[in-house]
C-alpha cells in the first residue's frame, strides 16, 4: 500500500536468516519477449495434438489479468473467471514507478502522482517524506476497479476469454495426463445465482485472493491475515488541494495495534483506511480513530463507499501442486510492514504464466509440476529477502507506541528516505554507503533506546 523506511541491503542481510540457495538481487524485468524465451519443457512432456495447452485463471485482479495476457500471447488457450467485474478491493492503490513502465500502464489510469508523504506518529509528530525524489519520480495512486478492468481488457485483446462467473470447485485429475474439471456459476444477467457450468483444462492459476477456493482445492494450507477497512470520502475541493500530490500514514495504538492508518488521494476523493491482524473485531474502532486523526483535513467530507477485505500476512505453506499454481494474494504475496501487494500480485501472475509458456513450448506441450516450480524458484530467489526484511521491521517498530515514535523519528533521515524510495520505486536492492549505513545503525539504536526509556517513564506514571 505504501512505502516504509528500510535499511540498505548491506545492513539487513545479516539479520534475515537462511535464504534460498544462490539468492539474487531483484531487478526490473521487461515485458515477456517470446523471441528470447528459453524453452525448457520437461523431457517427458507429451506434445499436444489438434489443440494448444488450455489454462484457466481463477480471479481477474492484477495477478489474474497479468497472467492471462502472457498466457494468451504465448499461444495458450486462456480463460479468466472473475466474480466481480467492478471489483473495488479496499486497497490503498499505491503502485511503484517501475510498474508503470514494466507493465506498460497508460498514465490516464493513474489518479494522482504522489511526491510527498507525511508519516505521523502516535503523538501527532509529522515527518515529511519525499525530499529525495527526483522531479520525474512519484508513487502512482489509482483505483483498483480501473486497474483491474484495464488488465483484463488487455488480456481479452490478446485472446483470453473473460467469464463473469463464480468458481465453486474443481475435480483433480486421475493421472498426469488427465484434465482438471472446473465447476463455476456463470452470470448471464438472468438471476443472481448464475448458470452452473464446467470446463476441462490442463492447468490452473489461482489468482482468487486471500479466500482462495483454488488454494482450498489443493490443500494449500492457511495463513494469518489482516482485515483492511477503507472508506472512500469525497471532501470539499479546497481540502482536496491539500492532498493533490500528498499521502498520509498514521501510526499508533489508536489507529492499529500492528499496522497503520492511511489517507491516500484518488481522482475526486480520498481513501481513508486501516488494518489489523491481532484485533480484527475492533477494526471499526481503529477506522474511527484514523478519521479522527485526519478530521481537520477531511472535514465536511461525505463517505461514498465502504470496503473491507482480508489481506494475507505471509506466503501459504503450499503454492504449487500438480499443474495448479497460486499467485498474488492467493499465494500470500503481500509484504509485512507496508502492506504492499499490487505490484507483487501482477509480477507473480506474469512470472507464473511465463513458466507455463516456456514449459509448454508456446502451448504445444503438456506441462508438469516441475514447470510451475520454476516460477516458485525464481520468485523466492528474487523476493525472499524483501519479505523477511519487512517482517523484521514490523516486529521491531510496530510493537508499541514508543517504538513507533522511534520509527517516525528515523523517517526524518534523508538517507533513510533515499534508500526507501529507491528500493520501493524500482523494486531492486539498492547498494548502501558503508559510512551512512553505520550512522543509520547508530541512529536506529539511539531511537530505540530513547523509545524504551520513554516506555519506562510512561510505565512509572501509570503505576
Amino acid at each position: 500500500m505504501a512505502t516504509v523506511p528500510v535499511f540498505s541491503s548491506g545492513g539487513l542481510k545479516t539479520f534475515v536468516g537462511n535464504p534460498p540457495e544462490n539468492p539474487t538481487s531483484p531487478s526490473i524485468s521487461r515485458p515477456l519477449s517470446y523471441r528470447s524465451l528459453r524453452i525448457s519443457a520437461a523431457k517427458t512432456s507429451p506434445k499436444l495434438t489438434g489443440r494448444n495447452l488450455r489454462v484457466v485463471v481463477v480471479g481477474g485482479g492484477p495477478a489474474g489479468g497479468s497472467a492471462a495476457e502472457v498466457l494468451a500471447k504465448g499461444g495458450i488457450e486462456t480463460y479468466v473467471i472473475e466474480r466481480k467485474l467492478d471489483n473495488c478491493k479496499p486497497c490503498g492503490g499505491a503502485i511503484p514507478l517501475c510498474m508503470v513502465d514494466e507493465f506498460d500502464l497508460p498514465l490516464d489510469i493513474i489518479d494522482r502522482r504522489v511526491t510527498k508523504m507525511k508519516m505521523i506518529s502516535p503523538s501527532n509528530v509529522a515527518v515529511d517524506i519525499g525530499r529525495t525524489l527526483k522531479p520525474d519520480e512519484y508513487i502512482g495512486m489509482l483505483r483498483r476497479e480501473v486497474l483491474d478492468a484495464y488488465l483484463r481488457e488487455r488480456a481479452a485483446g490478446a485472446g483470453a476469454t473473460v467469464i463473469n462467473g463464480l468458481f465453486t470447485k474443481m475435480d483433480l485429475p486421475a493421472d498426469n495426463g488427465s484434465p482438471y474439471t472446473i465447476h463455476y456459476n456463470e452470470f448471464t444477467g438472468v438471476g443472481g445465482v448464475g448458470e452452473k457450468r464446467t470446463m476441462e483444462v490442463d492447468a490452473v492459476i489461482g489468482a482468487d485472493g486471500a479466500n482462495s477456493r483454488v488454494a482450498k482445492s489443493i490443500g494449500a494450507g492457511d495463513y494469518d491475515y489482516a482485515i483492511a477497512f477503507q472508506e472512500r470520502i469525497r471532501i470539499p475541493e479546497d481540502k482536496m488541494v491539500y492532498y493533490e500530490d500528498l499521502a498520509e500514514m498514521y501510526v499508533g495504538d489508536d489507529v492499529s495495534p500492528d499496522f497503520y492508518g492511511w489517507v491516500f488521494p484518488k481522482c475526486d476523493h480520498v481513501a481513508v483506511g486501516t488494518g489489523t491482524v491481532t484485533h480484527k473485531g475492533e477494526i471499526k474502532k481503529f477506522q474511527s480513530a484514523t478519521r479522527l486523526r485526519a478530521k481537520d483535513k477531511i472535514l465536511g467530507g461525505k463517505i461514498i463507499r465502504v470496503e473491507a477485505h482480508p489481506i494475507p500476512e505471509h506466503p501459504r505453506p503450499k503454492r504449487v501442486a500438480g499443474r495448479v499454481a497460486l499467485v498474488g494474494d492467493a499465494a500470500g504475496y503481500v509484504t509485512k510492514c507496508s502492506g504492499e501487494g499490487i505490484y507483487f500480485a501482477a509480477k507473480s501472475g506474469r512470472m507464473c504464466a511465463e513458466a507455463l509458456v516456456e514449459g509448454s513450448e508456446m502451448g504445444k506441450r503438456m506441462v508438469e509440476e516441475g514447470d510451475l516450480r520454476k516460477y516458485l524458484e525464481k520468485w523466492d530467489k528474487q523476493y525472499w529477502s524483501t519479505y523477511k526484511v519487512l517482517d523484521i521491521l514490523q516486529k521491531v517498530f510496530y510493537r508499541s507506541n514508543p517504538a513507533r515514535e522511534a520509527f517516525v523519528e528515523m523517517c526524518a533521515d534523508e538517507y533513510v528516505q533515499k534508500m526507501t524510495f529507491d528500493s520501493y520505486l524500482y523494486k531492486r536492492v539498492v547498494p548502501g554507503n558503508p559510512l551512512e549505513d553505520l550512522k543509520l545503525a547508530i541512529n536506529t539504536i539511539g531511537s530505540l533506546v530513547r523509545a524504551n526509556a520513554l516506555r519506562n517513564e510512561m510505565n512509572k506514571i501509570s503505576v
